[in-house]
């Protein structure tokens, strides 16, 4: 089921969407593929953690976080994933791994990568492995207020 939270919040702000339910998934490329989705519509959402505080990393599906650029970008002297039990803490109506980009929401800070720039609409799992919510990017940025920079790993990357 679609976070009511969320659902609430897009009525109240008049914003067009659309509810696409597909088969159970875990990673966000087999979302993409489930959904019939393009690997670069569909964001996916990393819980970090910049010197303690929880933030978001939101991406195209089929790419990974640099976390030396987020840590540049943001000033952290710290940054790591986030643990299971911090993402059951933070987003409790929210199955782990599904959590929506909508920080905003959960007073947690959102870094998105200029590549979602690329489409003009964006979708995301709306709270369950089985439901996404797909939307205009402009109104995403318009509520969630991004951080709106190049954080994903180039091909040249290395650890």
């Amino acid at each position: 089921m679609v976070l009511k939270k969320l659902e609430n919040y897009l009525k109240q702000n008049h914003v067009w969407y659309e509810k696409i339910t597909h088969p159970r998934t875990y990673t966000a490329q087999e979302t993409a593929a489930s959904a019939h989705i393009k690997g670069k519509e569909l964001a996916k959402s990393v819980m970090i953690k910049l010197d303690g505080e929880t933030a978001l990393a939101v991406l195209p599906a089929f790419m990974k976080v640099d976390f030396r650029r987020i840590k540049q970008i943001s000033g952290a002297k710290k940054i790591k994933l986030a643990m299971e039990e911090d993402m059951e803490d933070i987003f409790p109506d929210c199955t782990i791994g599904a959590m929506p980009p909508f920080g905003n929401l959960y007073q947690v800070p959102v870094y998105a990568d200029s590549a979602l720039e690329d489409d003009e609409d964006i979708a995301f799992n709306a709270g369950s492995h089985m439901e996404l919510i797909r939307m205009h990017l402009k109104d995403f940025n318009k509520l969630v207020h991004p951080k709106i920079h190049d954080i994903h790993r180039h091909p040249h990357y290395r650890m």
